[in-house]
């Protein structure tokens, strides 16, 4: 048998092996490239070279994500679990944020599973795999400002606790008010600081200083992040998340949930509802597997993050369709955006210090690069009706581009896309927490276009209202569901 090698042996046959990298070249040996052929070739090696590294990497990443996604949610029958202790309907980035926290903290203890209709979803084209993860502080809400915080601080150790680079871009965003809404963006700030979140007032005279390429006439404040502000990789965070949840024991079964199957429980009695009425707990999830197969799953605990589809899944468990408590819906809605890539050699921004801009009326730009292309859209739309298209571009977006950017050219489109999230109509904040009339059902939905950057910090808090029965880090007990039944709505006054 031959006997094993070790690395420093094939180094050593390597360098007597290989071939010499130069050799002299003659008329007689016509198969050898002339010297200077071969230094262009190098160089046009090199130049591919520099040219990936700054390609944004929007362009780079799909080919290996689709092959993650491709195997991280290939799931044996054999795998499928009749009987859990958690079910957590929606395998995006705040289901599979539970998952992790749950199986991190309890391993073995508890028998986590989530289901997801459609896990092939990332790779299509949609806000989770594409440059739309923004990482931001700049909130009114405590709340929203801690999650954040622990969302920045849980990135960074990213690569450490889930094995994945989410490329986090740390170049800050800028938003910008007008004279209406000066004080309000002050104040915002002030509360920013006192959380931890560092924030900076900018005057007009400071912005024209540090952005020279922005046109200020109408603005008369900025309030710029000046750390843990930026953007990051959505699918890698999404997938580590997913795949450190499975490592540490958690199911993930693509299965489409069609109906829940209630226990009557006469010795339960909730308060505030008839005395003459029943308690049905929530003890089944029936599923419809990817090959028309009909299935139950029984739990004790179940936490509905199913995004865009939460609203429908709840009308299955009765909430919003019958009487009491029950008759308050859950109000999640789906709403539709549109964002555009555009290249222009036209804008005298300063390099990767450019910040995500947030503009008077919603119009967020950033950098996707060096190569001069840039991503731009509205932060929050209602548009339902138009499809996406070019003209969407010219003209609802590019005049207020150029308003401004000093720019001289039109800049071109190379890239558009739709994506959705989920809306919460009663005051734009996520619903976080139990159930009034459920004892065993858990809320964690309604982000309004923040629940990937808000997931580390509302996954956590999940785990420890199962685990623990309340929140230990960060008080969220504002956010749960109860405040809809007494109509007590918490606006948030973010600008983007």
């Amino acid at each position: 048998m031959m006997k094993s090698m070790t690395f420093i042996q094939l180094l050593k046959i390597n360098k007597f092996c290989r071939p010499a990298l130069i050799r002299p070249f003659s008329d007689n040996n016509s198969d050898q490239p002339h010297p200077i052929k071969r230094t262009l070739k190098l160089l046009r090696n090199d130049m591919r070279k520099v040219k990936t590294f700054f390609t944004p990497f929007f362009e780079k990443r799909h080919e290996g994500v689709e092959k993650n996604v491709e195997s991280s949610n290939r799931m044996d029958d054999k795998e499928f679990q009749t009987h859990c202790d958690v079910l957590i309907i929606g395998g995006e980035g705040v289901g599979s944020a539970a998952a992790y926290w749950l199986k991190k903290k309890a391993r073995q203890g508890l028998n986590v599973v989530v289901i997801e209709k459609d896990f092939a979803h990332l790779n299509t084209r949609n806000c989770l795999t594409l440059p739309m993860g923004g990482l931001r502080q700049q909130f009114l809400l405590p709340e929203n400002i801690e999650m954040a915080l622990y969302g920045a601080e849980f990135m960074r150790n990213a690569k450490e606790e889930l094995g994945v680079d989410i490329k986090f871009d740390p170049h800050g965003f800028l938003t910008l008010a007008s004279a209406e809404n000066a004080e309000t963006l002050k104040t915002m700030s002030k509360i920013q600081n006192e959380f931890g979140a560092h924030t900076e007032i900018l005057t007009p005279e400071r912005l024209k200083v540090k952005f020279p390429w922005l046109n200020l006439e109408d603005v008369a404040i900025g309030c710029q992040g000046l750390e843990k502000h930026g953007w990051f990789d959505s699918a890698n965070l999404l997938l580590g998340l997913r795949s450190k949840a499975m490592e540490y024991g958690a199911h993930f079964i693509q299965s489409e949930l069609i109906d829940f199957k209630f226990q009557n429980q006469p010795d339960v009695v909730i308060e505030g509802e008839s005395t003459t009425s029943t308690y049905n707990a929530l003890q089944k999830a029936i599923v419809k597997m990817p090959n028309g197969e009909i299935r139950s799953i029984k739990f004790s605990i179940c936490v509905l993050a199913a995004g865009t589809s939460s609203e429908k899944i709840a009308k299955l468990a009765k909430i919003g369709t019958s009487s009491g408590i029950l008759q308050i819906p859950l109000p999640i809605i789906q709403r539709n955006n549109y964002a555009y890539m555009f290249n222009s050699d036209d804008i005298n921004a300063s390099g990767l210090g450019t910040p995500c801009v947030v503009d008077l009326n919603g119009l967020y730009f950033r950098r996707d690069g060096l190569t001069g292309n840039y991503i731009t859209g509205f932060s929050t739309s209602t548009d339902t009706k138009n499809g996406l298209s070019e003209n969407n571009f010219e003209t609802k977006v590019l005049p207020s581009l150029m308003q401004r950017i000093k720019m001289l050219k039109k800049p071109k489109v190379i890239d558009a896309w739709e994506y959705s999230y989920e809306y919460n109509v009663f005051d734009e904040n996520g619903i976080i927490g139990p159930h009034a009339y459920y004892n065993n059902l858990y809320i964690a939905s309604g982000f309004s276009g923040l629940g990937l950057q808000q997931s580390p910090a509302v996954g956590r808090a999940i785990s420890e209202l199962i685990i623990d029965a309340q929140f230990r880090t960060i008080d969220l007990s504002r956010l749960a569901f109860d405040r809809i039944i007494v109509d007590r709505p918490i606006f948030e006054h973010a600008f983007m």
